[in-house]
């Protein structure tokens, strides 16, 4: 009898698990990185493939030096995702919760803060929650500030510095003879920019702000796996 009943698990162990039959394929808006824009179809559900990608807006304002691994994130999804075809996939309303699972501080010599998270959980208006697993679409998979920022902070150094060089120039000149102003800014200016530059480069660099509603980009680690929405809009005030 044990030899029977053991023969009989076996078997249910090694027999297939039934799964939905995907009746077409749909396709997303794609996002700049994507690595596909493919929606499985199935009777109930739909299946956006590992590799898509879509925006999240940041639900509040967010700093890097106020926030430690295992803090949660909350995003809200900007608008309602449909495909191509016209499948509503997200509704409008819906949410996004990420768990910060590694914070690297910013260094010298100039290397930005990073923040890479784990999204986990998307919320539906309804409140229904779907676990899935996405990134930020970046090289790294890290959130951190663009060079624009580090441009902007490089800039202000070397601009900062290269006035006081100026005026410093100006002001040696002007002791001995007030007629080599000249000479006292070709001097001052160059000395000036050059050690501003040099001190933006060999300085810590930014931390990682965002305010509330910016925008990112998360792309998928595994398929996500939606119950089939109701076309219907979420009234806000």
């Amino acid at each position: 009898m044990k030899k029977i009943i053991a023969m009989l698990l076996i078997l249910s162990l090694a027999s297939p698990v039934f799964s939905e039959e995907i009746i077409g394929y749909e396709h997303m808006f794609c996002e700049k990185g994507a690595l596909t824009d493919n929606v499985a179809i199935t009777d109930l559900h739909n299946i956006i493939c590992k590799g898509n990608a879509f925006k999240v807006a940041f639900n509040c304002d967010f700093k890097s030096e106020c926030s430690k691994a295992g803090d949660r994130v909350n995003f809200d999804v900007p608008g309602a995702i449909y495909t191509r075809e016209g499948t509503l996939l997200i509704p409008a309303c819906s949410k996004v919760v990420g768990t910060i699972i590694r914070i690297e501080k910013q260094r010298v010599p100039n290397k930005n803060a990073r923040v890479y998270i784990n999204f986990e959980c998307l919320i539906l208006p309804d409140g229904t929650a779907v676990q899935m697993s996405a990134k930020p679409l970046t090289k790294d998979g890290a959130l951190k500030e663009d060079g624009w920022h580090t441009a902007g902070k490089l800039l202000a150094y070397t601009l900062g510095l290269g006035i006081v060089g100026a005026g410093a120039g100006t002001g040696f000149a002007f002791i001995p003879n007030p007629a080599k102003l000249g000479v006292g800014y070709a001097i001052g200016i160059p000395v000036g920019t050059t050690v501003g530059l040099i001190t933006g480069l060999i300085t810590p660099g930014l931390k990682y702000h965002a305010k509330a509603g910016e925008n990112i980009v998360l792309i998928l680690c595994e398929d996500l796996c939606l119950s089939k929405q109701p076309d219907c809009s979420c009234n806000q005030q």
